[in-house]
C-alpha cells in the first residue's frame, strides 16, 4: 500500500517574477474554488532515494466535493480508493482486502484534502511561488505553486508525512503534482484528460465490497 499515499520559462526580472508568482499561486485558489467536481487521467512516478527503478502507475480519477472522489489504479495492478463524504474505503485486488476509516481522519493536511476537501485552502496550507517555473520533460510551459501544511504532517494527525505539496499549471489546466514526503520519496502525478465541473453519476463514489474480501475497519453508515 506504500505506493498509495496517496498530484511546473526560467526566472525573469523581479517584478515580473512577482507578478507571475502571484498568478500562479491565483491559479490554484481558482481551481479550488471554482472546481466542484473533475474527471480525468493520471500517470504518477514514485522515486525513492534508495537507488530503486521508480515506481509507475496509472489510472483515472473523479472527484465532487466536498469528501467524494475515486481515485483508481489500472496499471501496473488494479487498487481502487473510493471517499463517499462520510468514509475512505480502500481495496487491494490482490489481497481482496478492503480497508475503511473515517474520511476526515483520512484526508488529514494531504494533497486530497486540496483535490476533495472542503476548499478550505489556506488554513491548512501556507502558499508560496513555485522556485522553477519553466518548460518540463513533456514541453509543456508551466507555473508552480508550493504549499505546505501548516501543521507538520505525520501519521497521527493524518498528513502521511507530506512535508512539501508542489502544484504545477499550464494557463488555467492543473497539470502536475509533485510530493515530497518525509521518507525521501518524491511522487510525481501528470493529469490529462482533465474535464472540469462534469455530471458525474453518483454511483461511482459509492463503494461495495467485493464477495469474500476482508474488511478491515467498521463499514457501518456513521
Amino acid at each position: 500500500m506504500e505506493y498509495v499515499r496517496f498530484v511546473f520559462a526560467a526566472f525573469m526580472a523581479l517584478a515580473a517574477g512577482s507578478a507571475l508568482a502571484t498568478d500562479a499561486v491565483g491559479k490554484l485558489r481558482h481551481f479550488v474554488a471554482s472546481a466542484r467536481s473533475a474527471e480525468g487521467e493520471f500517470q504518477q512516478t514514485v522515486i525513492g532515494e534508495s537507488g530503486r527503478p521508480p515506481q509507475r502507475m496509472a489510472g483515472k480519477f473523479a472527484f465532487s466535493r466536498p469528501g467524494k472522489f475515486r481515485w483508481e489504479y489500472e496499471s501496473p495492478y488494479p487498487q481502487l480508493l473510493v471517499g463517499d463524504g462520510n468514509k475512505l474505503w480502500s481495496w487491494d485486488h490482490d489481497l481482496n482486502q478492503v480497508t475503511v476509516r473515517p474520511l476526515g481522519n483520512a484526508l488529514g493536511a494531504t494533497p486530497a484534502a486540496i483535490l476533495f476537501g472542503q476548499g478550505e485552502l489556506e488554513r491548512d496550507f501556507a502558499l508560496a511561488e513555485g522556485a522553477a517555473n519553466g518548460t518540463d520533460e513533456a514541453g509543456l510551459e508551466l507555473v508552480w505553486v508550493e504549499a505546505r501544511p501548516r501543521v507538520p504532517a505525520n501519521a497521527e494527525n493524518g498528513g502521511g508525512g507530506f512535508q512539501l505539496i508542489r502544484f504545477g499549471f499550464s494557463g488555467a489546466s492543473l497539470q502536475r503534482m509533485v510530493l515530497h514526503d518525509s521518507f525521501g520519496q518524491t511522487t510525481v502525478v501528470a493529469f490529462s484528460r482533465l474535464r472540469l465541473n462534469p455530471q458525474l453519476d453518483p454511483g461511482i463514489f459509492h463503494f461495495e465490497a467485493p464477495a469474500g474480501a476482508d474488511i478491515l475497519g467498521d463499514p457501518s453508515p456513521p
